[in-house]
């Protein structure tokens, strides 16, 4: 299992470091391709519901952001900054996930959407934040468009947690890399509709804590890894495609 100080109880250099300012540069140029989620998602929701849809709206995904914030840790090594949502929360509670959440009306864009969350969640100032690139957006079981934002921390000094205890019971952090390595690792194997995939799980451990990373928030950080490392992960992805089912006036998401 992997471990590791957190981010929290260690000191960092209040300038940029070389590494950082050569990733900026890296994913400033990195343009996301354009999936078929972005390009058919609504046509397949509403092929889903089995009629002409009357309201397009009830069958249009939400979008949401997330924020990928990396720093340089100790080591050398990026490290992402994660959360485990809190237990009275009434979906994915308990679980890890990245800081962000739905759009609101004042958001200009998906980057002041998750830096928005990010403060909001965890006190993450957006002024200590360089966004630099989004990824493709995902779709979530709930029909959320789920946009990963990347950004960069240059000086964690300044950063000082401050969990909202409404959303977030934790806020930790975690090597990028571990999400592309084939350790700490399992996988299993699902189907749905006739199609198999693989649903991953990272086991990782701090001093004193042990968190289980998967799902969604997994193949976000799996695609975010292999864009930021410009290789491929160590172990096959199989990701889900993407199935619709209606329950009553609801459609949702099977992956």
């Amino acid at each position: 299992m992997a471990s590791s100080t957190s981010f929290l109880n260690s000191g960092s250099p209040s300038f940029p470091s070389q590494r950082l300012l050569a990733l900026d540069q890296q994913l400033r140029h990195y343009k996301a391709p354009t999936s078929s989620l972005d390009d058919n998602v609504e046509q397949m929701i509403q092929e889903a519901a089995g009629e002409v849809v009357q309201n397009p709206e009830m069958f249009r995904p939400k979008r949401a952001a997330v924020l990928i914030c990396l720093f340089e840790g100790d080591d050398g090594d990026l490290r992402v900054i994660l959360t485990k949502r809190a237990l009275r929360m009434s979906t994915h509670s308990g679980e890890v996930s990245l800081p962000g959440g739905k759009a609101e009306e004042g958001d200009k864009d998906d980057d002041d959407t998750a830096t928005r969350e990010a403060k909001e969640e965890i006190g993450l100032d957006p002024s200590l934040v360089n966004v630099v690139t989004v990824l493709e957006s995902f779709l979530s079981k709930h029909l959320l468009r789920v946009v990963p934002v990347i950004g960069i921390l240059h000086d964690r000094k300044a950063f000082k947690p401050k969990p909202n205890p409404a959303e977030v019971d934790d806020v930790f952090d975690a090597p990028l890399e571990m999400f592309i390595k084939d350790e700490n690792r399992i996988a299993e194997e699902r189907e749905m509709m006739g199609e198999k995939y693989l649903l991953h799980f990272f086991d990782y451990e701090t001093e004193d804590k042990k968190y289980l990373i998967w799902g969604l928030t997994a193949r976000i950080l799996i695609r975010a890894a292999s864009v930021v490392y410009q290789r491929p992960p160590d172990f096959p992805e199989q990701s889900p495609k993407y199935k619709f089912l209606r329950d009553g006036n609801k459609v949702t998401v099977m992956h």
